[in-house]
């Protein structure tokens, strides 16, 4: 199984929507290929078959045409409040832990075995493993327990799609600041940049590519218009997420817009380089 991982400078990047796209693009190619988030926190869940998962990998599903297991998925958080979280493991309820013991007891010792499993699973599988990180890899006061950004990517071998959020402005530099804050082997995993939600003439930020590629060395390998999507959305800070039901006609609207989208994708990123990477 090959993959590669899509991590963002922040959340609310567009990491998840860029998934499902490259799964979608890869599908149309005749590939086997599935998403992959080892841990989500989202109170809206993919509830079907006896199982939860977090909806933005059920989409992500759809996308890849693959089936909608607990394995695209094995850790998911409920936040309730005051630092605590219902953990689901696996799609089945776990128990209810505070902060403090799911960082000190439960990422490094189950929660890493639980993710591997479901790896060695999906690799039996399918071709490709479309790989979703969560929030920053560069929070560095969270770095000793983060299983879901660069151990992930050592884990897999995957090389690193970096993405960034241009409509909040900053991105430049979150870029350099998040490469200077990681680790040099995981700075070595990143091999490109996409900078999405990008608004005017993209003319305008070509020399700020080279510049950023001059400090780095690593190049862009794309940008992706502002998009007006109508998906699911995850809750977070910024986005009011709304209930959804799974519906037959609901799947279908999503599964148009999801080709919509993946078109509007393979046109902004260099395909080629990526599909080098998961090769």
């Amino acid at each position: 199984m090959n993959s590669i991982m899509i991590q963002g400078t922040s959340s609310g990047a567009g990491k998840s929507t860029l998934v499902t796209c490259i799964c979608r693009i890869l599908s149309n190619r005749g590939f086997k290929v599935a998403p992959f988030k080892s841990q989500n926190m989202s109170n809206f869940a993919y509830v079907e078959n006896n199982f939860e998962i977090s909806r933005a990998q059920a989409i992500q599903a759809i996308g890849a045409r693959c089936e909608i297991i607990p394995e695209l998925n094995p850790i998911m958080l409920k936040p309730l409040g005051n630092y605590l979280s219902s953990v689901y493991v696996n799609g089945k309820f776990f128990k209810k832990m505070h902060a403090k013991d799911y960082y000190t007891k439960f990422v490094n010792h189950d929660g890493i075995k639980i993710v591997k499993n479901s790896l060695s699973k999906l690799r039996k599988q399918y071709d490709f493993l479309i790989i979703e990180g969560a929030g920053s890899p560069a929070e560095i006061n969270l770095k000793r327990f983060d299983i879901a950004n660069m151990k992930i990517a050592e884990m897999t071998n995957s090389s690193v799609i970096l993405v960034t959020d241009i409509d909040k402005g900053g991105s430049f530099a979150s870029i350099v600041g998040t490469m200077n804050l990681l680790d040099i082997k995981h700075q070595k995993l990143v091999k490109g940049f996409i900078f999405n939600k990008f608004r005017g003439d993209i003319q305008v930020l070509k020399p700020g590519f080279s510049k950023i590629k001059k400090i780095t060395k690593v190049p862009v390998l794309g940008t992706i218009p502002m998009l007006k999507i109508d998906l699911p959305e995850e809750d977070s800070l910024n986005v009011n997420a709304k209930q959804f039901k799974w519906t037959k006609h609901n799947l279908e609207k999503v599964d148009s817009e999801i080709n919509r989208l993946s078109k509007i994708v393979e046109k902004s990123i260099n395909l080629k380089s990526i599909e080098r990477m998961i090769r």
